[in-house]
């Protein structure tokens, strides 16, 4: 499967394991670790890729693209299925290697997710916390439609530093 995105030379696709190099490159950049939950590490190695591939074709409600930009994997988008009372809820999460950044890539590529998490109709909510430090993902999400419903103070200790996460939500479904 490939979502096309409003970006020209950016889709949405599975990943596959002739992304290794670029996943490991891209995902190995500690300004772009420093933005994401602990489950990805740092340093990335080829083996936390393979694992990752493992994981992102698994069968189950999760979904897990890479964003391909101009033929290359250069970041990922997913969808992490809620369990138990959170079933109809998801984690939005997402990355870009750094060169790309700024360029209304991720905009896009989370417009080509929203547009297919719309289709599929597994969700009726997303969820997705941001560190207070990085603005641009808010703006991205609030680009997207996702609206702020808090910020919670010195919720999240990541890169040495107890930090404020924000909280956006989207609802797909009302």
């Amino acid at each position: 499967m490939r979502l096309a995105t409003a970006k020209q030379g950016c889709v949405l696709r599975p990943w596959a394991p002739a992304d290794k190099v670029s996943l490991v490159a891209n995902a190995s950049n500690h300004h772009v670790w420093r933005n994401l939950a602990d489950v990805f590490p740092h340093p990335y190695t080829d083996a936390d890729a393979d694992r990752w591939f493992r994981i992102a074709n698994s069968p189950g409600r999760s979904i897990h693209f890479a964003i391909e930009v101009d033929g290359v994997a250069a970041g990922g988008i997913s969808a992490r299925a809620g369990e138990g009372i959170f079933v109809r809820t998801a984690h939005f999460g997402y990355w870009l290697g750094e060169p790309l950044w700024g360029q209304g890539i991720m905009t896009a590529a989370g417009r080509a997710m929203l547009d297919h998490l719309k289709e599929d109709a597994r969700f009726a909510r997303l969820e997705a916390p941001v560190f207070e430090w990085n603005p641009s993902s808010m703006r991205v999400l609030e680009k997207l439609g996702f609206e702020r419903v808090a910020v919670l103070p010195r919720s999240v200790t990541k890169d040495g530093q107890l930090i404020d996460s924000v909280l956006y939500t989207y609802l797909i479904r009302p």
